[in-house]
């Protein structure tokens, strides 16, 4: 049969083209596959993952990611989770090698009728392929590339390893990347924990994770679910009276909320400046660095709500300030409405501070509204502030203690009534600052730090970046050093005036007359009730006597690196130094002498485990190697285990008949000490037991005085001691460790010489080997108190 010449070329035409569309595309198929990424990489998958800091009790305390990923195995999901996102995305995915042309083509169908894109084709390889090797870009060049490289990866990898990746790559919205943070982020839960209507739920996500946001969206969200379930019924994976049931299902959408991350901000933020200088912000933020620390959460808790209670009280004391602001009409209901709505999903809790709309008054107290909640505030719960008195919400405030209809004020409430209205208390937030730090002595593990008052407010971190005078607080120092130059507790001094006349540059006498507070002086005073009491002259006096440039060589041999005034008035504090360098001073005197610098972390390991640095020889059995790093501290004696004895001993007494009162309420051995500088700018509480010491420390960041009689006991103790005594519960009550070589001998409280230990005023002092007195006070005719202004040259 003679096939016409017409046809002849059609078909001769027809096969060029044909040969010439399949030597392009091979052409194009050899020139795109050289310049794509080897699938190989993929078998060492390594994403950006979370790093996470965790308390010594193994509680997340931080994290810190660029991508918030858990990277999880796919023998931990459970099979409806994968049998979900199959049936959503891919339901021939068990099937095909890569690339499902029937779906391609259903797809670009579907996108026509639509007039959009309304459907995807590209399978659950192809969008890892995607992800994880090529650019986002739309276009032909990449969905060729997205082709090829999905047979690649089909051949080279298991479904298993493609579901890996998959599972652990997808962007799920919110931040979460990956089903386990998704998990988390929406639920609260780990994947295995998770129902069939939360995991539907969660694998309708991918498509749009803005638009089925469960946050903003939920009905469309449950929408997305119910097309999930279908899939999965169509696909044969679930029943239709499962998916009915999973649909069923009331979804709570709890957010991850971890209340310790915000608790511990400014110890974490600590650390992360500590990992991002040792390991670059790079691998901070991706590598899933694991870092163990030294905080303890309990202690941590506890740390935050004594700052601020105490600066809450604090403030209390210094007036009310009025209130906040005054709304009326449509700001008023739009207050009052974004009030309903936040807490139709976290009701009020009793403890929770609250902004509220003053309505009215009646004899029991102020009527208030939170959003649809009526709360009361009763008089004894407002007293603080004074006289109150509500006035019409168009009368004009003489006073701030006169309240319009209107008014906003910070409240806290005190019970949750079982009819729904609030009992509440007036409150008002503090302007004055707090920190605190507690360390455990024996090894200078940081175990609780509180920075401010609140780390979202401010970050500046109080513990250790703020530099104040310690005032009397300072005095233990300087005494330690006395008795390293031959002082005891028994030495007898006069607490008589002084005056220092100097020179200015102008040529200018001055004169200087340091007084005790009170502006009292005492006679024959011995330095352990000179220190008991907190007196002044006497402590010019040691110092004077001893010198200021030993005094200051001897407070940076405990720890205080900032630098020191070399003169008299070392001796009132007037140094500044951070709170950290004064626990530290302290802590050595705990630790009977050795000096331990503080340290917050304890082991850091890598995403596969592998201890990176450790406090602990043991986690480096074969010997240090490379990227690997030993953080044990050396200890070193600073000062002799006497000394330390003695000092300690000295800040009992502070405790038991001083100053340091507050601290009796633990109920056990405690050695503290007040600060108050001057002009009530700074007050502060150190002190310890044997396990643990800490500082507390009370001022205005803008420095200006606390208010009258706002003293180291009245302004900083109880923050102290409300946390020293949750933090010691569970110690057993230790006495501070006497050297065997300490003496313990009868004196005369007046002389500081020896007395019969039958006679009545006798008292038993304790003193280095070697220091104490050799005779008794009525053999000795000579005043024994030294007076530095009359001192002959014996006595020098």
């Amino acid at each position: 049969m003679t096939i016409p010449k017409p046809l002849r070329i059609l078909l001769l035409s027809g096969g060029a083209l044909a040969l010439v569309g399949i030597l392009t595309g091979a052409g194009a198929y050899l020139y795109v596959s050289r310049t794509l990424p080897r699938v190989d990489t993929l078998a060492d998958y390594r994403p950006p993952i979370i790093t996470r800091v965790y308390s010594e009790d193994g509680a997340i305390i931080a994290e810190f990611y660029k991508e918030r990923r858990i990277v999880v195995p796919v023998a931990t999901m459970p099979r409806q989770l994968i049998e979900a996102f199959v049936a959503a995305e891919d339901s021939n995915f068990f099937q095909h090698q890569g690339i499902d042309l029937p779906s391609i083509l259903r797809a670009a169908l579907k996108n026509l009728k639509a007039g959009g894109i309304v459907q995807g084709g590209s399978t659950i390889t192809q969008q890892v392929a995607k992800s994880l090797l090529l650019s986002p870009e739309k276009k032909f060049e990449r969905k060729f590339k997205e082709a090829i490289l999905a047979r690649r990866m089909e051949k080279k990898l298991s479904k298993d390893d493609i579901l890996y990746l998959y599972l652990n790559q997808i962007y799920l919205g919110h931040g979460a990347y990956g089903v386990q943070a998704a998990a988390e982020n929406y639920f609260d839960k780990n994947i295995e924990d998770l129902t069939l209507g939360e995991l539907s739920l969660l694998a309708g996500l991918p498509q749009a994770p803005s638009r089925y946001s469960p946050y903003r969206h939920l009905d469309r969200a449950k929408e997305r679910q119910k097309y999930v379930l279908g899939r999965m019924v169509e696909e044969g994976y679930i029943t239709n009276d499962q998916a009915t049931a999973a649909m069923a299902e009331t979804l709570v959408i709890h957010p991850r909320v971890n209340t310790h991350i915000t608790e511990a901000a400014y110890f974490t933020e600590q650390v992360r400046r500590y990992l991002e200088e040792t390991f670059g912000e790079d691998r901070l933020y991706t590598a899933g660095l694991e870092i163990q620390t030294t905080m303890n959460l309990s202690m941590q808790q506890e740390a935050q709500k004594a700052v601020r209670e105490n600066l809450r009280a604090h403030d209390k004391r210094q007036g009310f300030r009025g209130p906040l602001r005054v709304l009326h009409g449509e700001e008023a209901e739009t207050f009052l409405a974004e009030q309903t709505s936040a807490f139709s999903e976290t009701p009020p809790e009793a403890g929770a501070y609250f902004d509220a709309l003053l309505t009215g008054a009646t004899k029991e107290g102020l009527s208030l509204q939170l959003g649809s909640f009526r709360g009361q505030i009763p008089a004894e719960l407002s007293r603080w502030a004074g006289s109150l008195r509500v006035i019409s919400a168009t009368a004009t405030p003489t006073s701030v203690s006169q309240l319009p209809i209107g008014s906003v004020l910070q409240v806290r409430v005190q019970e949750v009534r079982p009819d729904g209205s609030l009992l509440l208390a007036l409150d008002q937030e503090p302007l004055a600052q707090g920190a605190l730090i507690a360390l455990d002595p024996r090894n200078g593990e940081v175990k609780a730090m509180i920075g401010g008052y609140d780390f979202t407010r401010s970050q500046f971190n109080r513990v250790i970046q703020a530099h104040r005078l310690p005032g009397s607080a300072f005095k233990p120092l300087i005494y330690a050093a006395a008795l390293d130059k031959g002082y005891t507790p028994g030495t007898v001094l006069l607490d008589t005036p002084l005056i220092f006349k100097e020179k200015s540059g102008a040529g200018e006498e001055t004169e200087w007359k340091p007084k005790n507070y009170g502006d009292k002086f005492y006679g024959a005073t011995s330095l352990r009730t000179a220190l008991t009491h907190s007196h002044n002259v006497i402590t010019i006096r040691v110092l004077e006597d001893i010198g200021v440039g030993y005094a200051a060589n001897y407070a940076h041999k405990l720890g205080i690196v900032s630098p020191m005034d070399k003169d008299l008035t070392l001796a009132l504090g007037s140094s500044a130094l951070t709170p950290l360098e004064l626990a530290t001073a302290y802590s050595v005197f705990a630790n009977g002498g050795v000096r331990l610098a503080p340290t917050y972390i304890t082991r850091i390991l890598d995403r596969d485990g592998q201890v990176l640095e450790s406090t602990d020889p043991a986690d480096f059995p074969d010997g240090i190697g490379p990227g690997q790093k030993l953080i044990r501290q050396s200890p070193e004696r600073v000062i002799s285990p006497e000394t330390a004895y003695l000092i300690s001993n000295l800040m009992e007494s502070v405790v038991q008949n001083g100053t340091g009162w507050r601290a009796k309420a633990l109920h056990r051995p405690v050695a503290a000490k007040t600060g108050t500088t001057n002009d009530l700018k700074d007050a502060w509480f150190a002190g310890y037991v044997p396990q643990l010491a800490a500082v507390s420390w009370v001022g205005y960041d803008q420095e200006r005085p606390l208010g009258e009689d706002e003293t180291g006991s009245k302004a900083a103790a109880p923050a102290w001691v409300d946390f020293m005594t949750a933090a010691v519960a569970n110690f057993e009550p230790l006495e501070f460790p006497v050297p065997d070589s300490i003496e313990f001998r009868a004196i005369d409280p007046q002389t500081g010489l020896l007395a019969p230990e039958d006679n009545a005023d006798s008292i038993i002092e304790v003193f280095a080997p070697g220091t104490a007195p050799t005779h008794y006070a009525l053999d000795d005719k000579k005043p024994r108190a030294r007076d530095f202004f009359k001192l002959d040259m014996e006595d020098r």
